[in-house]
C-alpha cells in the first residue's frame, strides 16, 4: 500500500482523536459560546475585536474541525481508490464522512439555536463513532500490506455476543457521562463512589443522573473485567485478543480513576482531558474488537466445509 496513504491514515486518526479531546476542552472551559451566536466565523466576523479565552478555544476547534474534514475527504477518496474493491473500506469511509458532517451540524445548531442538554450529549458520541470509523479505516489500509494471513482460529459464539453487547452498551455509558458534563452536574456528588457517604440513595435529578453514570460505568468495568478473564484463559493462541482485552481493562481502569479524580481534584482540567482520552481510545479498541467479530462471523457462513464448528473462524 502506498505510504503516504499510511501515513495520511495516521494523521487523520490523531486528529479525531485531538478533534474529541478539543470538545471536551470546550465543554469544560464553557467556551462554547466563545464565538457568540454565529457560525462559522466568531461574532459575525474573520477577525474579532474582542479576544477573549474562550473564543480562543471555540475558534480553534472550528478551524481543527475544518482541517480534519478536509483530511478525511482526501484519505476517503484515496482509499476508494486503492482499496475500493474491498467491502469494508466504502463502509467505514461513508461512516466516518457522515458522521464528521452529523457532528458538525449539530456543533453549529448548537451555537445558533442553543439545544438541551440531552441532545449536546449526542455531540461526543457521534464524535467518537466518527472517530471508531477512521481508526478501523487505518488498520484495515495497514491490514492490506500482510502478505500472510494468521492461522484459522475458533472465537466462541458466546465471546462475540459478549463484544456486541458490551460495545453497544458502553456507548449509552458515554452518552450518560456527555449528559452529566453539560447538565453541569459533574460536582454535584461530592464524595466518591457513593454521591453523598452519609447517605445511600441521590435526592435529586442531578444526583440520579450522576449516580447512574458511576453505576453503568461500574458495570462496564466488572465486564470488561470478565472478558479479559475470557480472553487470558482461552485466547492465549490469539494475541490480537488476549493482548486487545489486557489493554481494554488497563484503558477502563485509568477512566474509573480518572473519573474519581474529577471528584477528588474539583473538575482539574489535565484530569478531565484524560478521562476524555480514556473512553476514546476505549471504544476505538472495542470497535476493534467489533470489526474482527464481524469478520469472524462472515468466515463462518464461507465456512461450507466445517458444518459442524461450535465456534467462527477468522484469518
Amino acid at each position: 500500500m502506498h505510504q503516504r496513504l499510511k501515513w495520511l491514515s495516521v494523521i487523520s486518526t490523531f486528529g479525531m482523536l485531538s478533534l474529541l479531546i478539543g470538545g471536551a476542552l470546550v465543554t469544560k472551559t464553557d467556551s462554547g459560546d466563545g464565538c457568540g451566536a454565529s457560525w462559522p466565523l466568531c461574532h459575525g466576523q474573520f477577525f474579532p475585536d474582542e479576544v477573549t479565552p474562550e473564543l480562543l478555544i471555540e475558534f480553534s476547534h472550528r478551524l481543527s474541525t475544518g482541517i480534519v474534514f478536509l483530511l478525511i475527504i482526501v484519505l476517503s477518496y484515496w482509499s476508494v481508490k486503492h482499496m475500493g474493491h474491498i467491502r469494508e473500506t466504502k463502509i467505514l469511509v461513508a461512516l466516518s464522512l457522515s458522521f464528521l458532517v452529523l457532528q458538525s451540524l449539530i456543533g453549529a445548531a448548537t451555537v445558533i439555536w442553543g439545544q438541551s442538554p440531552f441532545f449536546l450529549a449526542l455531540h461526543f458520541g457521534i464524535s467518537l463513532i466518527s472517530f471508531a470509523s477512521v481508526l478501523l479505516l487505518t488498520l484495515l489500509i495497514f491490514e492490506v500490506d500482510k502478505k500472510q494471513h494468521l492461522h484459522r482460529h475458533t472465537i466462541d459464539r458466546k465471546m462475540i455476543f459478549h463484544t456486541y453487547a458490551l460495545t453497544i452498551y458502553s456507548y449509552f455509558v458515554i452518552y450518560t457521562g456527555a449528559l452529566v458534563r453539560h447538565m453541569e452536574a459533574s460536582m454535584i456528588c461530592p464524595d466518591w463512589p457513593l454521591c453523598h457517604n452519609e447517605r445511600l440513595l441521590p435526592t435529586n435529578g442531578y444526583e440520579w443522573v450522576q449516580m447512574g453514570h458511576r453505576f453503568a460505568a461500574g458495570m462496564v468495568f466488572l465486564w470488561i473485567f470478565y472478558m479479559m478473564l475470557k480472553a487470558v484463559q482461552n485466547y492465549k493462541h490469539i494475541p490480537i485478543l488476549y493482548y486487545g482485552w489486557i489493554i481494554a481493562f488497563i484503558l477502563v481502569t485509568l477512566q474509573v480513576i480518572s473519573g474519581a479524580l474529577i471528584v477528588v481534584t474539583q473538575l482539574n482540567l489535565f484530569v478531565t482531558l484524560l478521562h476524555a482520552f480514556f473512553i476514546s481510545c476505549l471504544f476505538g479498541l472495542l470497535s476493534y474488537f467489533v470489526f474482527i467479530s464481524l469478520k469472524t462471523n462472515e468466515n463462518h457462513r464461507l465456512e461450507k466445509d466445517a458444518p459442524f464448528s461450535d465456534g467462527v473462524t477468522f484469518d
